[in-house]
């Protein structure tokens, strides 16, 4: 069983959202569960209103599903503090760690980054603006420079996640081009993820 936690220091930076689509991902080479440990509920919201294609547990409920399960996504609150933030990463194969390009949120990533230390983690770029904006790559370039291990996949910022949210389904069951690049975007994280767990 591979374990992957969502987690940061900042809310509102895509955690839920990614969760989710990561669990989409993975439900597609195995089973998965995931695990909506935040308060505010957003991936039971999000099952509740339509069909995902994997199961979506609170974390009370969780050790009755994840028996035999291959993978599991866990969303956890946003701004766990550092000793919390440290046993998280020792409880999962790989810690992913959503950050929008922003100098509000660079400082954060970096104090994350070195309350890690050498855990097994990478920062997400997430809500990134659609070309041809560079945010997304200068700031993923400035956490390189700052020693934090970054993922090369970036999530940019469209409105289908809203859409998707609504009905309650993963982007990729909307039939746009636009969803549709936004999926491929997460097809891309995920194999980089499955590069990172091997």
């Amino acid at each position: 069983m591979k374990i992957l936690t969502v987690t940061g220091y900042k809310g509102g930076v895509g955690k839920s959202t990614t969760a989710i689509h990561l669990a989409t991902y993975f439900s597609d080479k195995g089973k998965t569960v995931l695990v909506d440990g935040d308060p505010n509920r957003t991936a039971l919201g999000w099952a509740g209103r339509g069909e995902l294609p994997f199961t979506v547990s609170d974390e009370r409920q969780a050790m009755r599903v994840i028996s035999g399960s291959d993978y599991v996504v866990i969303d956890t609150p946003a701004r766990p503090n550092s000793d919390d933030l440290k046993e998280l990463a020792k409880g999962c194969d790989l810690l992913v760690l959503p950050t929008a390009p922003d100098i509000l949120s660079l400082q954060p990533m970096l104090e994350t980054a070195r309350d890690l230390e050498d855990a097994n983690y990478r920062a997400l770029l997430t809500i990134v603006p659609p070309l041809p904006s560079r945010e997304g790559e200068v700031m993923r370039d400035d956490l390189k420079a700052g020693g934090v291990p970054v993922f090369e996949t970036m999530i940019r910022r469209t409105l289908s996640f809203p859409k998707a949210a609504l009905k309650g389904v993963p982007i990729r069951a909307l039939k746009d081009a636009i969803a549709k690049a936004a999926w491929i975007e997460y097809q891309a994280l995920g194999n980089e993820i499955m590069e990172v767990m091997k």
